[in-house]
């Protein structure tokens, strides 16, 4: 896989196809592919509101819950563990 271009490379792409160049002789001309210049125009659209979807932001909060959610609940399950392991052998402390 490629490396991932810059967002100013991207950015410089997106104007380009905005000014009226065609997709293709853009792609052609930065040597990367149409549809990963498609793929770019899609998120754009998005970031800026033209199109329904999640946002870049959106997206890349979501990841970030899911990651800290699975965190959490290793936690819980730990926690359960040696919750079920102390009360069976009735080893918590007496106060």
């Amino acid at each position: 896989m490629p490396a991932p271009k810059p967002p100013e490379f991207r950015r410089r792409a997106l104007d380009l196809v905005a000014a009226g160049e065609p997709v293709a002789r853009v792609a052609k001309d930065l040597n990367i592919s149409e549809s990963c210049l498609r793929r770019w125009m899609e998120v754009d659209a998005v970031d800026a509101g033209r199109k329904e979807g999640l946002t870049s932001a959106e997206k890349k909060e979501l990841v970030e819950l899911r990651r800290r959610n699975r965190v959490l609940e290793m936690e819980i399950e730990i926690l359960k563990r040696a919750s079920a392991y102390f009360a069976r052998e009735n080893v918590l402390p007496k106060h």
